[in-house]
C-alpha cells in the first residue's frame, strides 16, 4: 500500500516547541496552579512545579510552536528533488502561513501529512494551538467525524510499530537502525528550549527542524525500498 502512494502527494513536517514563557514566574497564578495539577503525575516528588517548567513545551496548553518545517518531493524529467521550507516568528503568524500552504497546495483528498509520532504529537499540537489562537482548522487537521481510514495522516512511528501499540522508537534510533543519516548532528529536542530562550538562535532550531523533516522522508523511502536522498537532491527554499 505504501508503495502505491505518490511521494509528491505527501507533505512531510516537523515542529519545534518551547514553554510558552521563558520562566515559571511569568505564568498567572491560575496557570501556575493548573500547571502544578497537570504535571503532578509526571513530577511525583522529584521536582517542584517550577523546576519542571522547562519541559512545558511538550504540552499544547502550556507550550508554543516556534518552528514548523515542511518538505515535499518534486519530479521533473525523471529527476527527483526534495524541497524544504520553514515557518518561524510569532506563533499566530506561522500557524496562518502553514494553514495557507495546506489550503493552496495540499488540499486534495489524496494529499497526506507525514511526521514521526505525528499522530500523538505534531498534528494534535498544531490543531490545539490553532484553536487557542482562534484559527479555524484546515481540513487536513479537522478530524471530527472522520473514520480512521479517512484520516489523511501518515506516521513513521506507527508504520514501524506494525500494530504493536506498546512500542516507542525515537526518530534518532529509527534512522540509526535503518542506515539513514542522523538528523541529530547538532542539537536534539531537549535542547530546543535553551537554544530559543537563552541563545536566541532560531536559525539553529530551523536547521534542526528541517533535518528532521528530511529524516522522515528518508524513512518513508526506506520503507518503500527506494534509494535514499542524496545531498544534492535536497533544497532548502
Amino acid at each position: 500500500m505504501l508503495k502505491k502512494l505518490k511521494l509528491e502527494n505527501i507533505l512531510f513536517l516537523d515542529i519545534e516547541t518551547v514553554p510558552e514563557f521563558e520562566s515559571f514566574q511569568e505564568l498567572s497564578d491560575d496557570k501556575k496552579l493548573l500547571w502544578e495539577d497537570k504535571t503532578q503525575y509526571q513530577r511525583k516528588e522529584e521536582f517542584t512545579a517550577e523546576e519542571f517548567y522547562d519541559r512545558a513545551g511538550i504540552w499544547a496548553e502550556f507550550g508554543k510552536i516556534v518552528c514548523i518545517s515542511v518538505g515535499y518531493f518534486t519530479f521533473k524529467n525523471k529527476e527527483r528533488t526534495f524541497r524544504t521550507t520553514s515557518f518561524q516568528g510569532k506563533e499566530h503568524d506561522l500557524l496562518m502561513e502553514f494553514k495557507k500552504l495546506l489550503h493552496e497546495y495540499f488540499n486534495k483528498p489524496y494529499h497526506l501529512l507525514c511526521a514521526h509520532n505525528g499522530k500523538e504529537f505534531d498534528f494534535p499540537f498544531i490543531a490545539r494551538r490553532m484553536l487557542i489562537h482562534g484559527i479555524e482548522l484546515p481540513e487536513k487537521l479537522n478530524l471530527f467525524g472522520k473514520k480512521p481510514w479517512e484520516v489523511p495522516h501518515l506516521d513513521t512511528l506507527e508504520l514501524w510499530k506494525f500494530g504493536d501499540y506498546k512500542h516507542f522508537t525515537s526518530l534518532k534510533l529509527l534512522t540509526n537502525i535503518l542506515g539513514v543519516p542522523s538528523p541529530k548532528e547538532d542539537i536534539d529536542g531537549s535542547e530546543v528550549r535553551d537554544v530559543f530562550y537563552e541563545e536566541k538562535n532560531i536559525q539553529r532550531i530551523v536547521n534542526y527542524c528541517e533535518r528532521d523533516v528530511v529524516a522522515v522522508a528518508q524513512i518513508i523511502l526506506k520503507f518503500r525500498q527506494e534509494k535514499l536522498l542524496e545531498k544534492n537532491e535536497i533544497i532548502s527554499v
